[in-house]
């Protein structure tokens, strides 16, 4: 179940109060005349079941109550009530496809802000790559995966396009193009002090690396690039967070990016292209792959929406 918090003008009560209550997703209708006080307003709560979560949005113009005054949607967590229950039962398709758009371009579009946050995370993660590279460690590299936080304005990018959120598109995509050429100067920075140090081998990798992958570039890339990018958004569209991690660790967009810089200032210019490549060809199939579910998920809805339509005439 979620949990749907509305504030709003006097006005718009009764139009909020029609929308929810007419949906049979929703239960545990709480209306406080006068609750709000900045903005002033009344205020409703809802518990809804996630697969009408968007037909109520829809329903109370959460868009428009938006600029006069605010709606929250959070996870309602452990409900125990039979009340809850008929209304999931009740409510229309299946929660974990269900899809509440308004939810995903809200969390997307916090999580591709191009920040002092997201720039010392993804050039952590850079740097933690090329030393699991250098060092030959798959647990290190492993380790940058997780860091690395370029799949937020990956899946916002992928949001944008598919709803036609240029804004969003464009914050993504901004984030994406100024966040890897700063981790990657920061990394190349590293590794010329590591060079200097004495702590990298100007030799470069041996042969037999078990962390070789990072920079050759195949179809196997663009192959895996395609499900984790698919697994990663269904796993925000279906709110099941603990797939993020298996998508992580399954890409080599950091990993690429750090090692290209210490390839670079190794002078091995073929492996240097080869992690470039390795970086593109994981941006693209990720974003491609994140569309196409998006897509998919959409048609799907509305389809749902035709047929519910016909049984209902």
């Amino acid at each position: 179940m979620l949990h749907l918090r509305v504030i709003c003008p006097a006005e718009y009560t009764d139009r909020v109060l029609a929308g929810v209550q007419a949906h049979p997703g929703a239960a545990h209708v709480v209306l406080v005349r006068g609750g709000a006080v900045d903005p002033p307003g009344d205020l409703v709560e809802v518990d809804l079941a996630r697969e009408a979560a968007d037909e109520v949005l829809a329903a109370i113009g959460a868009s428009e109550l938006a600029e006069v005054g605010a709606v929250t949607i959070t996870e309602a967590g452990t409900t125990l009530s039979h009340r809850a229950e008929r209304a999931e039962e009740a409510a229309p398709g299946d929660g974990d496809d269900a899809v509440v758009w308004d939810e995903l371009i809200a969390r997307t579009g916090e999580e591709c802000r191009l920040s002092g946050t997201f720039l010392a995370f993804l050039s952590i993660a850079c740097v933690l790559a090329a030393v699991g590279v250098v060092t030959n460690s798959p647990v290190t590299i492993v380790g940058a995966m997780v860091v690395g936080p370029e799949f937020g304005p990956l899946a916002a990018l992928a949001v944008g396009l598919v709803s036609r959120r240029w804004l969003l598109a464009q914050r993504a995509a901004v984030a994406l193009g100024v966040g890897f050429p700063v981790a990657m100067l920061v990394t190349a920075a590293a590794a010329l002090l590591g060079e200097w140090g004495g702590l990298i081998d100007r030799l470069g990798l041996p042969p037999d690396s078990q962390v070789a992958f990072v920079y050759q570039v195949g179809w196997s890339s663009l192959i895996v690039s395609l499900l984790a990018g698919a697994a990663g958004m269904l796993s925000l569209t279906s709110a099941k967070s603990a797939v993020l991690v298996g998508v992580f660790i399954s890409v080599t967009t950091v990993p690429a990016a750090g090692y290209a810089m210490v390839a670079a200032t190794l002078g091995d210019w073929a492996q240097c292209l080869s992690s470039v490549a390795q970086l593109l060809v994981n941006l693209v199939g990720i974003v491609v792959a994140a569309t196409g579910v998006l897509v998919l998920r959409r048609r799907r809805a509305r389809a749902g929406d035709r047929v519910l339509t016909r049984e209902e005439l």
